[in-house]
């Protein structure tokens, strides 16, 4: 019997699993990680912070396993997967040399004014799928190198080792033996180019960043070094698996095929969807990147961001107090038999993927004396639903590849309606899983596969998955039509 051991390292905490060769959980850990935020949009962590969370989180996962009668010297493979465009930077000692830089981070708004303002845009994007942006790791290694001395000068005497969440987390439990990365990592680095597979050197050139240390990058599915995890195993353990979170959320969902993605709803939204063996160029807002990568194969994907969705039922909830507890809100909107001509769009921060109005106001319309809270609850869980349905019009456009099937994941996925709806929007069948940890199996998943545990994506796909489907009901006209109303509103007809 051998089972995988998968770490799912966030930005909120490190999730741990055991899984079986059916795919099956066996034992689970979880560990808060504290993430610091001041001044005018920094956002840090603790490097050694990061290693440290992820060791206790896997003993609490061992120890819930013994709990349950497992044995943990049955495990054979391990599987990491990780908040993404987080970086660290260290010395050849393995010391950080700063803070950890967290994704959500805006130190660099500048910097990418300067890079647009330089023509770099076109370029950047052509190499990399990606757009200029503070959320990407280069534009915050950027300004660490033009504000700190010692950074600089390490950098430029080759003495500074850069790495993604992934690779500083298999330094430190390989006691830096190993130095790797993952395609899908790599992606959102904003140097890789994802056409050859390699770190742009005329990138980085530009950059300033020639003599930086950069990690050799594999298939997500590979072998990337062994370890014991700070002597929590008897033996060394080979790591075979590491993923991007979102990706490793699309692959633990199935998404093998073109034509397939994930929407995970949470605060948020981030919605992946597999177009193939070819890194195809957005024209409609969406950014490029590798979806996964196995040996011999390299599936790529569009992504969509969107800013605000669960977080307009806890506006709704907390500011205008419409209800007490937001699954209260499929009732609520079941109680009437349509949104009442309101559409509220959630612009508290702007509008994300396909619109990128990130100056745009939030705002409700269409009301009269006869609107209820009913209706504007309604309106809130619809504008989910419309979001993803211009994302995925988006990305079919941009594509000519038509949507086949929406996974879905995330805290908004228990509320009924919101499914239902999305589905007769979409008009295609949308499954929500029951997994609350997909991201951790998509990484359990990459790693049995390179340990010989699963056979190839087809013994994947035959695995029981704990999924939800939901089919386009008698309500799809009724919803296309709601649709046609929200697209009016978001042009500004209404």
């Amino acid at each position: 019997m051998s089972f995988i051991l998968s770490i799912d390292q966030g930005t909120s905490g490190t999730k741990t699993l055991v899984v079986d060769a059916s795919g099956q959980v066996l034992a689970r850990g979880t560990k808060p990680l504290h993430t610091h935020h001041f001044g005018e949009g920094f956002v840090e962590q603790d490097p050694m912070g990061i290693y440290e969370n992820v060791v206790a989180s896997v003993a609490k996962c061992l120890d819930d396993l013994l709990s349950n009668g497992g044995d943990k010297n049955a495990i054979s493979a391990i599987g990491i997967s990780n908040q993404r465009e987080t970086f660290v930077l260290w010395d050849k000692q393995g010391t950080p040399l700063c803070p950890a830089v967290v994704w959500q981070c805006k130190r660099s708004v500048a910097i990418c004014e300067q890079l647009k303002q330089q023509g770099l845009s076109e370029q950047i994007n052509a190499a990399t799928g990606l757009v200029i942006d503070p959320y990407f790791s280069a534009t915050k290694l950027i300004w660490l190198v033009q504000h700190n001395a010692i950074i600089k000068e390490k950098i430029q005497q080759g003495e500074v080792f850069f790495g993604t969440v992934d690779t500083w987390v298999l330094y430190k439990l390989t006691n830096g033996d190993s130095y790797y990365t993952d395609h899908t990592n790599a992606s959102r680095t904003l140097f890789f180019n994802i056409h050859s597979l390699q770190w742009d050197q005329e990138l980085l050139q530009l950059f300033g960043l020639s003599n930086i240390r950069l990690p050799e990058i594999r298939p997500s599915s590979a072998h990337f070094g062994d370890t014991s995890i700070n002597g929590l195993l008897k033996k060394e353990i080979p790591v075979t698996g590491m993923i991007g979170d979102s990706h490793a959320a699309a692959f633990g969902e199935g998404c093998f095929t073109a034509g397939s993605a994930k929407a995970t709803l949470g605060t948020g939204c981030s919605i992946l969807m597999n177009i193939g063996n070819r890194p195809l160029a957005s024209k409609k807002g969406m950014v490029t990147t590798i979806n996964w990568s196995i040996k011999g194969r390299v599936d790529y994907a569009l992504e969509g961001v969107i800013v605000t969705c669960g977080a307009t039922l806890e506006w709704l909830k907390n500011e205008l107090q419409l209800f007490e507890d937001s699954r209260m809100t499929a009732a609520m909107a079941e109680s009437v038999s349509d949104n009442g001509g309101i559409y509220l769009v959630p612009a508290f921060s702007g509008l994300g993927s396909p619109h990128w109005q990130m100056n745009r106001k939030a705002s409700l319309t269409g009301m009269s004396f006869s609107t209820t809270k009913n209706h504007i609850v309604r309106a809130a869980l619809e504008s989910v639903a419309y979001q993803v349905k211009d994302v995925i019009a988006a990305m079919e456009m941009d594509t000519g590849i038509a949507l086949k099937e929406l996974m879905t994941n995330g805290g908004l996925t228990a509320n009924n309606f919101v499914m239902q709806f999305m589905t007769d929007v979409l008009d295609k069948p949308v499954y929500q899983s029951t997994m609350a940890d997909v991201s951790a199996l998509g990484a359990a998943y990459m790693a049995g596969l390179e340990a010989g545990i699963f056979s190839g994506l087809e013994t994947l796909m035959g695995l029981e998955k704990n999924k939800k489907q939901n089919t386009p009901s008698v309500g799809k006209a009724l919803a296309k039509e709601g649709y046609k109303g929200w697209r009016d509103v978001i042009a500004g007809k209404i």
